[in-house]
């Protein structure tokens, strides 16, 4: 009989489970990776925080901490992106992936795809799963509104079908998972498998200091918002009283808030204003963000890191998935990886007790069924 958890996602990465452990700025380092790696998971590196020297030391030490292949997170405007595109391809031996939001062209995509790595960039919308496909990407991470960090409005179980329609690549769900049960159901739908963010940080191996774990694990989904105050586009993260105080606050202070995070990004990177201001614009020309947005989008990284890096759960933000409000453990990875097969395994086993006989008409013209009983009616 198939193992039902043997999947496309499964088959091209390598691992033993149909769940991605997606790349989530400071957290999902090579101690998170190698973790859910060595439980059965696939993670992703995040590069898209690091410096180039940073991601080679990285790599290396994640190589010796797991025999499993891994993938690399980054975005193509970052400082140092075609010395990064350079480290992954050196390490195609183990670097079974890559993932982005506002990533690669086409030729980068098919460097990729020539070294044997996969492309798995991650969308909100259905235009935007296209977008990829066309340009030469073999897997799809669709997330819908229910997720962390920079979110869209279209909820996961719409937008998982839309995308299902509209493109013939394996797509990974991702937007509220975080046990079996969700596994099971994106099973259902007809995804790959499953991406999640929220439930990796909250494990025993998540780097993020106590103060913020504490706070993720309390949060109801009622501690949980959407705000477009701390870079000028939606963002999930916990209501915390730094937030509280930024979605109280007028534009004049958002500018004072990213000016600052400016000079720190310059204190922390060495760059100039005028890279900081090309790091903008390369995040503007990619959607409708307008510039003035993308130098609000400075601060928020330092923010961040302030929480998930520092430990500072009051003037720190903590991105977060709305899932977050109905979860309240902090499991090891390898418990919490058993704990999802077992479970997705039983509901599956549920719903396929009874020997199933389909009694649907397809119809060509509109690709609708139409379920029709013994009797035709």
């Amino acid at each position: 009989m198939t193992d039902p958890l043997a999947t496309a996602l499964t088959a091209r990465l390598g691992c033993r489970l149909p769940v991605i452990q997606t790349a989530m700025g400071w957290i999902a380092t090579p101690q998170l990776v190698a973790a859910s790696s060595n439980a059965g998971a696939f993670g992703f590196l995040a590069g898209a925080v690091m410096k180039p020297a940073e991601l080679g030391e990285a790599i290396a030490r994640l190589k010796d901490m797991t025999p499993h292949g891994f993938g690399v997170n980054f975005h193509s405007f970052q400082p140092g992106a075609a010395e990064i595109v350079e480290i992954i391809l050196a390490n195609a031996d183990r670097v079974r992936a890559v993932s982005f939001g506002r990533g690669p062209d086409a030729k980068m995509i098919g460097r990729f795809r020539d070294a044997g790595i996969l492309c798995i960039p991650t969308v909100g919308a259905v235009k935007h799963a296209e977008k990829m496909v066309q340009l030469g990407c073999e897997m799809i991470t669709v997330q819908g509104g229910e997720g962390g960090g920079h979110t869209g409005s279209v909820p996961t179980t719409v937008l998982l079908p839309q995308v299902l329609d509209a493109v013939d690549v394996p797509v990974v769900a991702a937007g509220g998972f975080g046990d079996g049960r969700g596994l099971a159901a994106a099973l259902a739908w007809g995804a790959a498998g499953i991406a999640m963010g929220t439930r990796f940080l909250m494990t025993v191996e998540s780097p993020v200091p106590d103060a913020p774990k504490a706070a993720y694990v309390k949060a109801g989904t009622g501690d949980i918002a959407v705000s477009t105050k701390v870079d000028g586009i939606p963002q999930r993260m916990i209501l915390n009283p730094l937030l509280r105080r930024i979605e109280g606050s007028g534009k004049l202070a958002m500018w004072v808030r990213a000016m600052e995070a400016g000079l720190e990004m310059k204190r922390q990177t060495g760059m100039g204003w005028g890279e900081v201001l090309g790091a903008a614009r390369g995040m503007t020309s990619h959607g409708e963000m307008p510039l003035s947005a993308a130098m609000m989008a400075a601060a928020a990284p330092m923010m961040i890191q302030r929480a998930v890096v520092s430990g500072d759960a009051e003037h720190g933000l903590m991105a977060t998935g709305l899932v977050a409000g109905r979860l309240n453990d902090l499991p090891t990875c390898d418990d919490l990886l058993h704990q999802i097969e077992a479970q997705a395994r039983r509901r599956i086993a549920s719903l396929t007790q009874q020997p199933f006989v389909s009694s649907e008409v397809e119809t060509p013209a509109h690709g609708i069924s139409t379920s029709l009983d013994a009797n035709g009616g």
